[in-house]
């Protein structure tokens, strides 16, 4: 599964939730307080998914996007109940 993602960064606490028009489509909001530095951000976007899917950050790969707020990830399993999660995240 492929997930559109729009980075935050720098925020006071890691949220994940909310829709945004993005370049790919509709795009999942993450904010994480790490920086948009050396990856940082990144990394914690990563973890956050993952988080909020009920998933190991192992299962959430960077895509495109390497410096850009405008993420694509990849999500592995791509399972019906990964699918209704994000629709969820997506709604809030």
């Amino acid at each position: 599964m492929i997930v559109a993602v729009r980075v935050r960064p720098g925020a006071s606490r890691t949220k994940v939730g909310g829709s945004y028009a993005g370049p790919y489509g509709p795009a999942l909001v993450v904010a994480v307080s790490a920086p948009a530095v050396d990856g940082r951000a990144t990394e914690a976007v990563i973890k956050a998914v993952a988080s909020a899917l009920g998933l190991r950050p192992r299962a959430v790969a960077l895509r495109t996007g390497h410096t850009s707020r405008d993420k694509l990830l990849t999500v592995e399993p791509d399972t019906p109940q990964v699918a209704e999660r994000l629709r969820d995240l997506l709604e809030l």
